[in-house]
C-alpha cells in the first residue's frame, strides 16, 4: 500500500520527490467551467473533467519537461473535478499523477481562475529527471492560477499561471484508438486490431493473425492462425487461456488506455495500450 501524507506547498517544495493519493476520473470530455478561447478554429475543451497530460513546468523562467519514456507518459494524467463545498485536508477528487507518485487535491474553478488546495501525494522516491519534474510540478500546482485554454488541430492546451509568473502547461490526453494501437496482454503477449478487420499479435510465445471484425461493442474473431513453437509449460497454459478468450464473438470495453475483452463464458483479459 502506498503511504500518503498531508502536505503544504512549501513543504512539498522542500521535500523534492514527495507524496500523494490518486483521484483520477474515468473519461475525458468537455467541462462546463467556461474557460475557453473561442477565437480559434477548433473549440477548446473546458478545464474540468478532461484528462490533461503535463507537458512542462516553468519556474523562475526555467523549463522542466516531462520525461518522454513510454511508462511515464502512459501513467501521467491530471483531472480537475471541482467540488465547491469541499474543505478538507485529505486530498479531494482532483489530481492524478505525473508518472510517479499519485496526487490528490481540491479544485475550485471560477471563470478563468483555478484554485488548488489540500494537496497530498504518495511517498515514492522517483529517479531523476522525473523526480525533479514532479517536485517542480507540485511546487507550482498548489495555489491560485489564471487558466488559458487554446485549441489547435482538435487538441486543447491548458496553461495555468501563478501570480508570480510560474506556469504549468498541459495537453489534452486523448484515449488511444481501438484499431491501430498495440495492446499489451501482459508479458510478451499483445494484439493489434487493424482497419481492414484483421488482428495480429502474440500469445506470449507463438504469434498469430486472423480476422477480427469490430461492431457494436463486440469483436468477432475468426479462426486464428498461429505458429507452433513449443514453449515452457506455464507459457503454454497462458497461451491456451488467451486463445480461448480471443475466440468467436466477444464483448469489449475500452476505458482510457485499457481494453477489457470478455468471452461469452465470462473469461476475460485486460490489455494496456503501449
Amino acid at each position: 500500500m502506498k503511504r500518503t501524507t498531508r502536505v503544504k506547498c512549501a513543504a512539498l517544495a522542500a521535500v523534492g520527490t514527495t507524496l500523494l493519493t490518486a483521484a483520477c476520473g474515468t473519461q475525458s470530455g468537455a467541462g462546463s467551467d467556461g474557460v475557453t478561447d473561442r477565437g480559434k478554429a477548433s473549440r477548446p475543451a473546458g478545464v474540468a473533467n478532461v484528462d490533461w497530460l503535463p507537458q512542462k513546468v516553468t519556474v523562475s523562467g526555467k523549463e522542466y519537461v516531462l520525461p518522454k519514456d513510454a511508462k511515464t507518459v502512459r501513467e501521467a494524467r491530471i483531472v480537475f473535478r471541482p467540488d465547491p463545498g469541499a474543505s478538507r485536508e485529505d486530498g479531494g477528487d482532483s489530481g492524478g499523477s505525473v508518472g510517479c507518485n499519485s496526487i490528490g487535491a481540491d479544485a475550485e474553478i471560477d471563470g478563468d481562475t483555478v484554485r488548488i488546495t489540500d494537496l497530498i501525494q504518495t511517498l515514492i522516491g522517483c529517479p531523476d529527471p522525473l523526480g525533479t519534474f514532479e517536485a517542480r510540478f507540485v511546487e507550482v500546482f498548489q495555489g491560485t492560477h489564471k487558466a488559458k485554454v487554446t485549441a489547435r488541430n482538435g487538441v486543447s492546451t491548458l496553461t495555468l499561471t501563478t501570480p508570480r509568473g510560474d506556469s504549468i502547461t498541459f495537453r489534452e490526453k486523448k484515449p488511444p484508438a481501438l484499431k491501430g494501437t498495440r495492446w499489451s496482454l501482459g508479458g510478451n503477449a499483445h494484439l493489434t486490431l487493424t482497419k481492414d478487420d484483421t488482428v495480429t499479435g502474440s500469445l506470449g510465445c507463438n504469434t498469430f493473425h486472423g480476422k477480427a471484425v469490430v461492431k457494436g461493442g463486440t469483436i468477432d474473431f475468426g479462426s486464428l492462425a498461429t505458429t507452433r513453437m513449443m514453449c515452457s509449460g506455464p507459457v503454454m497454459k497462458t497461451e491456451r487461456q488467451l486463445a480461448g478468450i480471443l475466440s468467436g464473438k466477444v464483448s469489449y470495453q475500452q476505458e482510457r488506455d485499457s481494453l477489457k475483452i470478455t468471452n461469452p463464458s465470462g473469461g476475460s483479459v485486460t490489455a494496456r495500450a503501449e
